[in-house]
């Protein structure tokens, strides 16, 4: 007979290794960072406000639980996502924190909903009016998550540049402002701004990993910034 009990336990062992993994708050919002595409450890450490000693032990964990992969380039680690289904476990996760946390309702309402006094953009909304060309798309997100990723035919605008830039954009059509996920504020703020002087604006109502992880089409911008690699001083011997 087959044993049972012992499938169950390896079975549930297995499960509460990924729960073990990401019961941290920093390996959370790495991984979301992650989301984004590629990085270096210094660019997570600066990102998520680590020491690169603390942020390299938390991918350790996270990469011995086989959520990120990563590689090799010279004396520098890279990491990424091992599965797009971790973003969706991500954004389960935030959605039933949502529901069962009182903090997290008014957060998301004082941060995000009051703000935003327009029915965000679906995705699927999106892709239809970007193949009939009229709305414009802005990426909020740094530069160098641009450049490992975005929506087709959007304009990086990185945070801190769009009052300088409000002469490219045109205010006969409505402009679409997307960044990190449902809970980052660049999108947000960005619209505000943008009413504010005006303009006709909306977010996207998840971010670009979300598009990304619906199989929708993405670009690589070879082109644009990377994010930068802070070497480290020689040990003098």
């Amino acid at each position: 007979m087959p044993d049972h009990r012992h499938l169950k336990d390896t079975l549930y062992e297995s499960w509460a290794r990924l729960g073990k993994a990401i019961a941290s708050a920093k390996r959370l919002e790495l991984l979301d960072l992650l989301a984004q595409g590629e990085k270096s450890v210094e660019v997570l450490a600066g990102e998520a406000a680590l020491t690169i000693t603390n942020a390299s032990a938390h991918l350790a964990a996270l990469h011995a639980a086989r959520l990120i992969d990563r590689r090799k380039a010279s004396q520098f680690v890279f990491y990424r996502l091992a599965d797009p289904a971790i973003v969706g476990l991500l954004r389960q996760l935030q959605d039933l924190g949502r529901r069962q946390f009182l903090e997290v309702q008014e957060m998301a309402r004082t941060y995000l909903d009051d703000r935003d006094a327009l029915e965000p953009v679906e995705a699927a909304e999106l892709r239809q009016r970007l193949r009939q060309g009229d709305v414009t798309v802005l990426d909020v997100r740094p530069a160098h998550e641009y450049a490992a990723g975005h929506i087709p035919g959007a304009v990086s605008v990185p945070p801190g540049t769009l009052r300088r830039r409000l002469a490219e954009f045109s205010r006969e059509r409505e402009i679409i402002a997307y960044c990190r996920g449902p809970y980052c504020v660049f999108a947000v703020e960005a619209v505000e701004a943008l009413r504010h002087r005006g303009y006709r604006a909306r977010r996207l109502r998840n971010g670009f990993p979300d598009w990304r992880a619906s199989g929708y089409p993405v670009t690589v911008d070879p082109a644009a910034p990377r994010p930068a690699v802070v070497r480290r001083p020689r040990r003098r011997v």
